[in-house]
């Protein structure tokens, strides 16, 4: 093969080579190219199915709520009027005493000594008045009869005088010193729980120790002290009918005491007394209501919650979850009828359950989206699902 012909067949080999190299890249170009456009699809947000609800007005009761401490209706601080050691205690912390049962006593032996001697020099005083009694009388006929001048006479009626003055004061000794030796046997003056017992047995005490010996609490019925703010009091008289505090207050429904776990006292209260004026350092001015409590449940120094309930039939119900909070306000998605949502402030007046009860933002029958709120934003189209808001009263009730 001469050298022309076997150059020929080279370059039309390699004319071949490059035809198939470019078939060879543009098919993996295109290939690519279906390949992503497969694997990345344009974004078309996917419209979501969520439940809403329609809002109605029910009646409901919601309850204002108060920091509550409690007392009994007396808390007597047992302290000592004499001054002595301990020497026996008859109770334990926390027992029921009744009025007039032993609770401390006091070394008495002291007073039992001044409370004989005493005696004895009232004795003594009795005896001197009887003897001056005996000279007055037997001065007196010689006086009348002119015998002795009547200046013997009026110095013995002075020895007298003085004589039966000594057994007054030897008398009001005698009743001191029975009064502190009383005060030795220390006892209840009420029916009550005894509180902590700070001293024991052996114990220096008197009239200037600082602590009591101990609170003796009567808690057949106890009180409540709860405050109302400025803005709260002036509601308060707004709400209930009276030309005075204390006419309001008596319109005032029975309150509940709600306990530190949260459970709520069997028995209702009634507030009775409202403090004169406002505490300047808090703004706030003290109230009081009284509980029954023969049972015992409640003891002074417990904590809790006064409720005062407000009936209501024109707020209108919003489940709780149907809300959500943002920058102190509380808000709901309304829905239009383009199944557009948009975020909307409402007021809470107060709640019921699980339950607010609300007076501005939203009319009643205007539907709200219930759950899934996290997944919405302003302007977002959804599917609606329509549920009661009887169903929802069957699982919370208000």
């Amino acid at each position: 093969m001469s050298f022309l012909a076997i150059k020929n067949q080279v370059s039309h080999q390699l004319y071949n080579l490059r035809i198939l190299f470019v078939a060879i890249v543009s098919a993996t170009v295109l290939y690519s190219c279906s390949e992503s456009s497969g694997n990345e699809p344009s974004y078309q947000p996917q419209m979501q199915s969520l439940p809403v609800v329609a809002i109605n007005a029910l009646p409901a009761t919601t309850y204002q709520e108060f920091t509550a401490s409690i007392e009994g209706t007396k808390d007597i601080e047992i302290r000592p009027q004499v001054n002595g050691y301990i020497e026996k205690i008859f109770v334990d912390e926390g027992a029921h005493v009744k009025k007039g049962q032993n609770l401390f006593q006091i070394n008495d032996r002291p007073y039992l000594e001044a409370y004989n001697n005493a005696k004895a020099t009232l004795t003594a005083a009795k005896a001197n008045l009887s003897t001056a009694e005996i000279n007055v009388s037997k001065l007196k006929p010689l006086v009348e009869s002119n015998i002795i001048s009547d200046v013997q006479y009026k110095t013995a009626q002075s020895a007298y005088d003085a004589a039966k003055a000594n057994v007054a004061q030897a008398e009001a000794m005698v009743e001191n010193a029975h009064i502190n030796l009383g005060y030795a046997l220390i006892k209840a003056p009420a029916d009550g729980y005894i509180g902590r017992i700070v001293f024991k047995t052996g114990s220096l005490v008197g009239t200037s120790t600082a602590e009591p010996l101990t609170v003796l609490s009567d808690i057949n019925r106890v009180y409540a002290y709860f405050s109302f703010s400025e803005n709260d009091f002036i509601r308060f008289k707004d709400q209930f009918p009276g030309k005075s505090v204390e006419e309001k207050i008596k319109q005032l429904p029975e309150v509940e005491l709600m306990l530190s776990d949260n459970s709520i006292y069997p028995k209702k209260g009634k507030v009775e007394m409202v403090a004169g004026q406002f505490d300047n350092t808090t703004g706030s001015i003290s109230l009081r209501a009284i509980f029954p409590n023969a049972d015992g449940l409640i003891r002074s120094g417990n904590t809790g919650k006064i409720r005062i309930p407000r009936s209501s039939t024109k707020d209108l119900i919003v489940p709780q979850e149907a809300t959500f909070e943002l920058q102190d306000k509380v808000f709901v998605f309304t829905l239009a009828d383009s199944n557009k949502v948009s975020s909307t402030p409402i007021h809470v007046s107060g709640t019921s359950g699980n339950y607010y009860l609300v007076d501005k933002g939203i009319a009643e029958g205007q539907k709200i989206v219930y759950s899934g709120l996290d997944r919405l934003q302003d302007g977002a189209i959804i599917q609606p699902q329509p549920i009661t808001m009887d169903s929802l009263l069957k699982v919370n009730p208000l």
